[in-house]
Parts: C-alpha cells; structure tokens; sequence
C-alpha cells in the first residue's frame, strides 16, 4: 500500500531541491565590501557581504540615518552603487543632511516611498544598487494586508519581500529600525531572526559618545562593538575608545575605579563611578546606569554577607561613564572596589585598574583575555592591576596583585583607611 501525502499537505506535489554534499562545495567565501568607516566594518565583521541583510536599532535621534547616510557616501567612493529609500524624509531633506555632513556630492540615489511592491518593482533588475537602505522598515507596507504600517503583520511580511530581493539580486539591504522604551526593537521578535546581523546604536542624546554593538552576525564575531563620537559634522571614528573613556578622569576620587573590559575582540578600559550614602529609614534606592542592576545586587549583598559591610541601609548609585552599556561578569571585582572605596572614602591609586568576577561565596574567579586587558592597561599608562589567580603570567607589563578573596580586597581599603587615621 502506497502511503499518502503527509497530514497538512495538500495532494499536489512540490519540485524536488537540489541535495549537493558539503565537502563538493569548493566556492570561495564572498567578497566584502569594506565601506572606509573602521568602526562599522569591525562591527560587521569587516565589511557587508552581498545578499545579506542587517538590522540596525536605536533611540529615536541617536544617529543611526546620519550614520547610514555616511556608511552609503564612504562605499559610493569605493565605487559600489547604493540606494537610499527613506520612508520618513523626502529627498530634499536627505540632500539637506548630507551637505552638513560635507557628503553634497556623494553618488547615492534617493527616494522616498513606502510601499514594498513600488521598491521592489523598482530594484528588481539585473543594475540592482550593491546596498540598500530603508529608513525605517516600521513605515513599509504591503497593499494586499489590511493592517496599518507598524503592525506586527506588515513588519514581518515586509522584511520578508525585501530580504527576499536582497538574496535574489544578491544586494546588501540595511534595514532602520525602531525600538520601544525598552530598547528592543520595535514588532516581531522574529524581525531579527530573519535577518543575517543584527547592530544596536547605543548612547545618550545628551551624551557625544556612540555606541554600535552586533548583538547578530552571522559573517562575523558577536558583542563586537564600534565606537563614534557625535559631532556637528556627523560621526567620527574614536579608534582608541579606552583614552576617551578616561579622558575627563580625575585621580584621588574615592568611589572610582578603572575596569579592563573585553568588548568583542577589543579591550577597552573605562571608569566605573559608585556613590554610597546614607539612607533614611525605609527601602533604600539603588541606581544603576550602564550596568545590570541584579548584578549589583549580587554585589552588595556578598559585600554585606561576606565582608561584614552595612551596604544594604545605604543609597547605592553606580554609573559607568561615558554611556557605555557593560554585559560581562568580569566587572564585578572593579564595581565592588567603587563601592567600598567611597563607602570607607579611601580613593583607589589613579594608576591601577580592576577585572574578576565574584562568586556568591566571595571568590574572585578568573575571567577570559586576562593577558590582553592588562596590556591595553600598560599601554595607557597604568602601572598596577588588582586580578583574579590565574596561571603563572611570564613578565606582566604591569605590577599584577591576585586577589583570592573579596576580603582581601576589602582589606586593601581598610588598612588604608587606618593609615591616614594615624597619619591625621
């Protein structure tokens, strides 16, 4: 007896996909295309790859059309063709930002629609532009939907006809998108699934600083982060993140501590700011910016266990300065530093920088890259690190003091406060 169709399937017969075995498949890796712009190759992977599509996100005003406007400029110089379709400017707008941006002779072709079958009726030829951007992928529509522009439906189905253009005529697409105030981007969640890279634009309004991340990519390494500094001539690269981050740092500040992070492949050193005061009776605030806030709960309340310090009747405000948003656990070790050093006021030596993550035991665990944080923190003129035990290190570029226990470091602080009492 011959066995049916499979239950949901229909009993007309689909075509047959082509089966190659992968070790046949002796094609070489595509080609990139390298806009110019350092910061946003490394984050990409170290350039765009054709047929691919990214996502990129952010606060309304954070730059990301001024950013993909100058990414669109640098590649038309290198002689790829490219396509901007705005769905919330017109061309004189457009044109109006790119000559305050020095980009009036840049050779992009725009537009301003909003429905995907005009876009796709347009690009859908064999001189199809190399990149693509839509600004924003929350204003496309498709006119045999009935819902509005925005919707969960129309987002979803809209990306899906332009991703499909994109792997047909083999362009790369940049998709803007919106995000909510929780700063996800706005729609589906399965909006990132379908894309090949997905990049959050990261910062303050108010602050100079820029952050590009790659929380996706599927042609490149992940938590790789670009680094811009907002002028009013757009964005400008900052190759050496660590000096700007420390630039406004003042030495002798109790409360301050320098932490050698790891973003990506790069290492990058920046100040961590803790402020703990006196609370009145009742639930005592806790403020963090640029941290997660159950990791500084964790924090203190090891701190309060382990340490014997009355840290959970006090205020607690945490800031990581210059707008950078830190994931890793390695920071522990420098946010407990902060904060017992403006709970003892006893400053940190300006010249030491901090990494390890804590346990709930009060152990300081080893961490990944230790080599290369301490030698970005040699390069930038430190001179001491406060780390977890690892193994045996042949000559450290700088004076390396291994830390067991939270208590020891918590000692550090407590002998130095007894110092200056008998000196005083």
């Amino acid at each position: 007896m011959t066995a049916g169709p499979p239950r949901g399937l229909d009993a007309g017969r689909g075509r047959d996909i082509p089966l190659q075995p992968l070790k046949d498949q002796q094609g070489e890796a595509e080609p990139r295309s390298p806009s110019g712009i350092a910061e946003f190759d490394r984050v990409c992977g170290g350039g765009l790859v054709p047929g691919s599509a990214v996502l990129i996100g952010g606060d309304p005003g954070i730059g990301k059309s001024t950013l993909l406007l100058q990414v669109v400029a640098a590649l038309s110089r290198h002689g790829r063709s490219c396509a901007y379709i705005s769905g919330e400017e017109a061309p004189q707008q457009v044109r109006m930002r790119a000559r305050r941006l020095g980009l009036a002779d840049a050779d992009v072709e725009l537009a301003a629609a909003t429905s995907v079958r005009d876009i796709v009726t347009t690009l859908d030829r064999a001189d199809a532009p190399h990149v693509v951007v839509i600004d924003s992928i929350q204003t496309m529509y498709l006119d045999n939907l009935e819902s509005a522009p925005g919707t969960v439906s129309q987002v979803r189905a809209s990306a899906q006809e332009l991703i499909r253009l994109a792997k047909r005529r083999d362009m790369c697409l940049l998709l803007v998108g919106h995000v909510t105030k929780e700063g996800q981007i706005a729609g589906p969640r399965v909006l990132e699934h379908m894309v090949d890279t997905v990049l959050y634009f990261e910062g303050e309004r108010g602050h100079q600083f820029r952050i590009m991340r790659a929380v996706k990519n599927r042609f490149g390494a992940t938590d790789e982060i670009g680094v811009f500094e907002m002028t009013d001539a757009g964005l400008i690269e900052v190759p050496n993140p660590s000096a700007l981050f420390l630039a406004d740092r003042s030495g002798n500040v109790s409360g301050s501590a320098v932490f050698a992070g790891v973003e990506g492949t790069r290492p990058v050193l920046v100040e961590i700011q803790a402020l703990v005061a006196a609370s009145p009776p009742g639930s005592p605030r806790r403020t963090v910016v640029g941290w997660d806030s159950g990791r500084l709960a964790m924090v203190i309340a090891v701190l309060d266990a382990r340490c014997g310090l009355a840290l959970a009747g006090h205020d607690v405000y945490l800031n990581v300065a210059g707008g950078l948003r830190i994931a890793e656990p390695a920071a522990d070790l420098a946010v407990a530093a902060a904060l017992v050093s403006s709970l003892t006021d006893v400053p940190l030596a300006a010249e030491t920088v901090l990494f390890g993550e804590i346990s709930l035991s009060g152990e300081v665990r080893p961490v990944s890259q230790a080599d290369q944080r301490l030698k970005e923190a040699a390069k930038l003129g430190f001179s001491r690190a406060f780390t977890p035990p690892g193994p045996q290190r042949r000559e450290p570029p700088l004076a390396v003091e291994e830390v067991r226990q939270l208590q020891e470091l918590v000692a550090h602080f407590t002998s130095q406060m007894s110092e200056s009492r008998r000196a005083g």
